[in-house]
């Protein structure tokens, strides 16, 4: 575009997709139930461990152009020990919504507005197994999303305004 960047990732997010045969299934709106709260499922029915990496780790790659799923991702993601079925349904909704989103991407629009702003939250004690909380954040140059994180805090708060300072 003239005054304007678009990138995308649609041709790889329909090539996952397609590749975990989730092509045909009903789309979703969202990656993720509101409140997800996965846990360990200790018992739970076991699934391939060489699949669900597989699919995590595709997804996590998609992330680098999607900020919209890298919250639920990162969550999958700490269960490729002993991936269970709750786990892998999980992933499965994630490559649903990402099927009826694939053209999805990022604008970056050349502006005079240089201002850096961000933007910070926790999940309080949003991790059933242990108890820690999920930070995250992004960041932005003017109306263009530059950067973004989300990552489980390495101590547990004993409060909301604990675990906020911890993101800051």
């Amino acid at each position: 575009m003239e005054d304007s960047i678009f990138l995308s990732q649609s041709k790889y997010a329909k090539n996952i997709v397609r590749k975990f045969g989730m092509e045909n299934a009903s789309h979703k709106r969202k990656p993720a139930l509101t409140h997800l709260k996965l846990s360990r499922d200790e018992k739970g029915v076991n699934m391939d461990q060489s699949l669900y990496r597989s699919m995590i780790g595709s997804l996590l790659y998609l992330t680098t152009s999607r900020a919209d799923i890298a919250f639920v991702v990162g969550v999958c993601a700490r269960y490729q020990v002993e991936p269970k079925v709750s786990h892998i349904n999980q992933v499965k909704r994630i490559l649903k919504y990402v099927d009826g989103t694939s053209d999805y991407g990022m604008l970056y629009s050349h502006g005079s507005c240089s201002s850096l702003i961000a933007y910070c939250d926790d999940d309080w004690v949003g991790s059933v197994d242990d108890r820690k909380s999920t930070s995250g954040g992004c960041f932005f140059l003017g109306n263009n999303l530059i950067s973004w994180f989300s990552k489980k805090q390495n101590y547990v708060s004993l409060s909301s305004t604990e675990a906020e300072y911890i993101v800051t």
